[in-house]
């Protein structure tokens, strides 16, 4: 039964990118504001496809003026499904430069207003963040995976660190989102779907104005648990929640640790 249902999704998947990917691309001309709606559809119609349902919370997290740079681990590809069908509001990608060489669906992130990142040229990479600064600046909220990977086993990874040039440069808020049981339905190097249910999880907003080199370590292991607080045990990486030390107020009470430092 797992077969049929893996190459039914695989048929909707090449299906629904070559037909929705390529009305991405027509619609960015003649009205640009229907893009992010035909990539929910695309995000929805595949996890029908693989028979995955999304359990959200935290909507009451954000609203709809924004913009936010939303932060999250990094499990498998039903977390692209999940956050482009789930998400009430239009946002870009910070997405591998090798995803834009793919037909139609290359072409159709382009057009939608996703923002490549060489992870081979450091300096390319550079420009690739302060261009979402700048989107972030104008109003358009960003998603991110800052392990710069899928997890190999579903277990949350160390953070790059070049992301926060995001955080510094446009000083909007950080909302950390934990997904959780995505590994299992695809996990990495499987072509075998194993249907079931992802919780997508939304983190109160933390704010970086004021933010600036020396906050980075801080911020970033204060949005990394916030991310493992809503990750099993075993996701979280076998350990607890761990309070780091932090300065002046609380981030996850809508504090800026920055701002106090």
């Amino acid at each position: 039964m797992r077969l049929l249902r893996s190459v039914f999704f695989y048929i909707i998947l090449v299906l629904s990118t070559i037909i929705l990917g390529g009305s991405i691309v027509i619609v960015s001309f003649v009205r640009e504001a229907w893009t992010p709606l035909i990539a929910c559809l695309w995000g929805n119609v595949n996890l029908w496809a693989a028979g995955v349902k999304v359990n959200v919370t935290g909507l009451e997290n954000i609203n709809n003026r924004g913009p936010y740079i939303f932060v999250s681990n990094h499990q498998g590809w039903f977390d692209i499904f999940a956050a482009l069908g789930m998400l009430p509001l239009r946002f870009s990608w910070l997405a591998k430069q090798e995803l834009f060489k793919l037909p139609v669906l290359g072409a159709a992130m382009r057009r939608a207003g996703y923002i490549p990142i060489d992870r081979k040229d450091t300096r390319k990479a550079l420009i690739g963040l302060k261009r979402a600064a700048e989107q972030i600046r104008q109003g358009t909220s960003v998603f991110i995976f800052p392990e710069g990977t899928r997890s190999s086993d579903g277990v949350i990874g160390d953070f790059k660190k070049g992301w926060f040039v995001l955080a510094a440069k446009s000083q909007q808020p950080v909302v950390p989102v934990s997904i959780s049981g995505s590994y299992h339905i695809l996990p990495k190097k499987c072509w075998t779907l194993h249907p079931g249910e992802i919780r997508f999880s939304i983190g109160a907003p933390i704010q970086t104005a004021g933010c600036d080199s020396k906050d980075r370590d801080l911020l970033m292991e204060q949005i990394r648990e916030a991310i493992r607080a809503n990750l099993t045990f075993e996701e979280a990486g076998g350990g607890g929640r761990v309070e780091p030390e932090i300065r002046g107020a609380d981030l996850h009470d809508g504090g800026n640790i920055c701002r106090d430092a």
